[in-house]
């Protein structure tokens, strides 16, 4: 119940600032202080201050018992206070307040004395402030307190007020500007009188007619004045509001249809989309029969057009605002976990696009839905009647969408967007490795090729989980699905019960380890300048080493690049001599070295190594980091896909300091390379040079 309260509250003060900040910017454009309608929106001010106000203290009683838990604290003042003093929200509410405070005295100071553009100016000017401090408990602010991630938010909520804030004040106007007819009807009554009292009683018609319609016209100059203002506003919040919602949903687009934040999202869009319908007529047809037409028939059907549309334009905006208050108070939807796909396809280019029958399909789709919006503009230009004017673009649009859609959809299951529980780390890799060498390796082959020794058993054979992209096309929560439940009439079986939940996803990082390293034999010695791959997240490991030292490999992040060795013993006793010699300078190039052995050392290897290098050498977790490691071991001239495949006695990886392997050296397919101490130095002084390009690599596979 006390969510319902508080967001009631909520939608009221925003509702009321709003319409503060756009009805004070209407006067100040209006052009026409001395209308009676002006009076009517002054007296208005205050009141609107006053539910500012109270929504505020409402927002703080409420805030409070959700931070505690406790109801009883929603009417204890020293809790008030308590949340004042010691929170980021409370800090903002004493701003916000403060302000509401000022708008109050303003409104007053409007409403008594005589109107004046500057005091508008000053209260949109303060009201606005009070919004734009409110952007400070935004879900922006609460990722990134920084001018940049602030002030589309705040852009969006101001703009918003100045078009949604001003229709109450139109409408106004629409009322008070009274049909000239009705004028001309008692003009016209008038007539049949005496014809002493008729003289004087038209005099003075005439002088209301003529005082009335000069009125009428400064009225009409109003609405055209806000009117001109609002396509340029409207657009500006609709810009401002696809950049929130990128920032909001950021690749999760999934999220949009499956939850709650994108459906509210899909609500406040769907309620746009009428009151733009609703704006374009008044803008197009309308407003100009009110105030060109004045005194005829067409301002009356005009007005009361506009009194019509409007009002409902205005409550839909209501609408707008409420849903905008609910979304403000949601996860946002690149945060929400969808643990349930609602349905049994999803629309996805990586999967499709590219196949030849698809491309054509979907590029005829888009010809008619160009086709469809052309329609639109050549109907209304050549003034086709109603039923062809709509029905051609909509039967083009729907055709249109029937043919360029479907080939983008695959199929999808509950499980399809679930979070991976279990992390991308070496142990879990190493754990799905041996399941997959018990369960897969029949059908699938030792390197995941899908040629196992029962591959040519099946009509269909076994996909190639290596070599083709097969495992980036689909969501780690399709593999859990197919492991989980099998994949019908493909001789895929379940695993659901030899397996549990957590080695299924251990064996589904396994397929993405083995899919990146694959992709991994595109790099080189050399780090590709300023070219981060999204994919190349290494993945974590926990190690303990010789001296003591311990840790894991996230534990450098934006700190430290990393270099990774693993080496046998004793086929790399020079080059680890070399590294002793460069350690040096690799800790002066802010750049941490790793040695992993590949294979166990026996007690007298491990102490001439001890008493040779005095970098860390790992002792505990080695048999997982190069297990996992080893995955990324092929090269553009050596894809080593037969067999079980081979492991090179050394080999150097190079992870920058932001957690993305960035270049790898194998001396037995690389050549000299990294052998020259300079050209790692100069590897390392590229990656010291970049700033951060991509955000850190996820933890979980997606």
């Amino acid at each position: 119940m006390i969510e319902v309260i508080a967001t009631l509250l909520r939608w009221a003060q925003l509702a009321s600032n709003m319409i503060l900040v756009g009805g004070c910017v209407f006067l100040a454009i209006a052009g026409s202080v001395h209308s009676p309608w002006v009076t009517r929106v002054e007296r208005a001010l205050p009141w609107l201050a006053l539910i500012l106000l109270t929504g505020l203290f409402g927002i703080l009683a409420t805030t409070t018992a959700q931070a505690t838990g406790i109801d009883e604290n929603a009417w204890h003042p020293a809790a008030w206070l308590s949340l004042m003093e010691n929170t980021r929200m409370g800090h903002i509410w004493l701003a916000r307040a403060a302000c509401a405070l000022v708008v109050f005295a303003i409104a007053l100071y409007i409403r008594f004395s005589p109107p004046a553009r500057w005091q508008y100016i000053l209260c949109a000017s303060v009201a606005a402030l009070t919004l734009g401090v409110g952007s400070l408990a935004s879900h922006a602010a609460a990722e990134d307190l920084s001018v940049v991630s602030l002030l589309p938010y705040a852009l969006h909520i101001i703009l918003g007020s100045v078009w949604f804030g001003a229709l109450p004040a139109f409408l106004v106007v629409c009322f008070a500007c009274k049909p000239q007819s009705e004028l001309k009807q008692a003009q016209a009554g008038s007539a049949g009188t005496q014809p002493a009292l008729q003289t004087q009683a038209l005099q003075r018609i005439h002088a209301v007619f003529q005082s009335r319609e000069e009125a009428f016209r400064h009225d009409a100059q109003a609405l055209r004045r806000f009117s001109t203002l609002a396509l340029p506003v409207m657009l500006a919040v609709i810009a401002t509001g696809i950049l929130i919602t990128y920032r909001m949903v950021d690749t999760n687009y999934s999220g949009l249809v499956a939850t709650k934040y994108g459906w509210l999202l899909n609500g406040k869009i769907a309620l746009l989309m009428m009151v733009l319908i609703i704006a374009s007529r008044a803008r197009s047809s309308w407003l100009p029969l009110f105030y060109e037409d004045a005194g005829a028939k067409g301002a009356d059907n005009g007005g009361r057009k506009l009194r019509k549309w409007v009002s409902l334009e205005f409550g839909l905006a209501l609408g707008i605002v409420l849903l905008a208050t609910i979304v403000a108070n949601t996860v946002p939807a690149k945060h929400a976990l969808i643990q349930d796909w609602p349905y049994s396809f999803r629309f996805s280019l990586a999967a499709t696009w590219g196949e030849p029958v698809i491309m054509p399909r979907v590029y005829g789709g888009i010809a008619l839905l160009v086709l469809a919006a052309a329609a639109v503009f050549y109907g209304r230009r050549k003034h086709w009647d109603k039923k062809l004017r709509f029905g051609l673009p909509v039967l083009l649009a729907v055709i249109g969408l029937g043919v360029g859609l479907p080939p983008l959809t695959v199929d999808a299951y509950p499980e399809t967007y679930r979070k991976t529980p279990v992390p991308f780390d070496t142990i879990s890799i190493s754990n799905g490795a041996v399941h997959f060498a018990e369960n897969c390796v029949a059908c699938h082959g030792l390197q995941g090729k899908g040629d196992g020794v029962m591959a040519k058993s099946f009509a269909k054979p076994p996909v190639d989980l290596l070599t083709e992209p097969h495992t980036a096309r689909h969501t780690a929560g399709d593999f859990f699905h197919w492991l989980s439940f099998g994949i019908p009439d493909t001789g895929m079986p379940s695993f659901g019960d030899k397996l549990d939940e957590e080695d299924r996803w251990d064996v589904v990082n396994f397929l993405h380890a083995m899919s990146r390293g694959y992709q991994a034999r595109l790099m080189s010695p050399a780090v590709k300048p300023e070219q981060p791959q999204p994919n190349m997240g290494p993945p974590n490991f926990s190690y303990v080493a010789q001296d003591g030292s311990s840790g894991t490999l996230k534990d450098f992040r934006n700190q430290k690049n990393v270099l990774l060795v693993l080496f046998s013993w004793p086929q790399s006793r020079e080059r680890l001599a070399q590294l002793e010699a460069l350690h040096a300078k690799l800790q002066a190039g802010n750049t941490v070295l790793l040695a992993v052995p590949e294979h166990d050392l026996s007690a007298a290897a491990l102490g001439q190594l001890k008493a040779g290098v005095h970098f860390p050498i790992v002792t505990e977790g080695a048999e997982e980091i190069v297990r996992s490691y080893a995955l990324f071991r092929r090269t553009l001239s050596h894809p080593d896909l037969l067999g079980a495949g081979t492991l090179p006695d050394h080999m150097e990886f190079l992870v920058d300091r932001f957690g993305y392997l960035r270049a790898r050296w194998i001396p037995e397919l690389d050549g000299a390379g990294w052998s020259a101490s300079d050209m790692l130095m100069q590897q390392i002084a590229q990656l010291n040079r970049e700033e951060e390009i991509l955000p850190p690599p996820g933890e979980h596979v997606h």
